[in-house]
């Protein structure tokens, strides 16, 4: 089978197809543009990395079998300081949040793989997806914020 666990971590952090991955991203962001609005009514980069942990956060506890629901940070949670030390704490949150998905993901048997999750908040709508398909979505997510604060850091 295909190994999705692999593929989250490339994602997170090894050798991503797409280029850099998200730590690596991350970590070549100066702490002082991480909080900056370089777009007007765009995410500053530290909005990105928190809303890429909660989201990580959330399919983790997708995965361990509760439903389905709103990040617990929220969908974008806005940072409540915009210190360098900061900064270091988001990436440090995200790294641990990955940490924990990489070593759950781990443990999962490959026929549950392909059990199916609700994935839809809400309930009116039938929207089953696979625990493959909810990982490769936040790989896909990974990827596009990932290029985003790629693209932020250059300003």
């Amino acid at each position: 089978m295909f190994n999705i666990t692999g593929e989250i971590k490339k994602s997170f952090n090894g050798d991503a197809w797409h280029g850099n991955h998200v730590m690596q991203t991350l970590n070549n962001v100066l702490p002082e543009n991480a909080f900056k609005h370089f777009i007007p009514n765009a995410h500053s980069i530290a909005e990105i990395a928190l809303h890429l942990t909660a989201w990580t956060e959330e399919v983790t506890s997708r995965l361990m079998g509760n439903a389905a629901a709103e990040p617990q940070m929220g969908d974008w949670p806005v940072p409540t300081e915009t210190s360098a030390q900061a900064w270091e704490k988001i990436i440090f949150n995200f790294k641990i949040a990955n940490e924990e998905l990489i070593r759950f993901c781990e443990i999962i048997k490959e026929a549950q793989w392909n059990d199916e999750i609700e994935e839809s908040l809400n309930p009116t709508i039938a929207n089953k997806i696979t625990n493959v398909e909810l990982l490769n979505g936040l790989i896909q997510h990974h990827a596009y914020h990932s290029g985003q604060i790629a693209l932020l850091s250059k300003f």
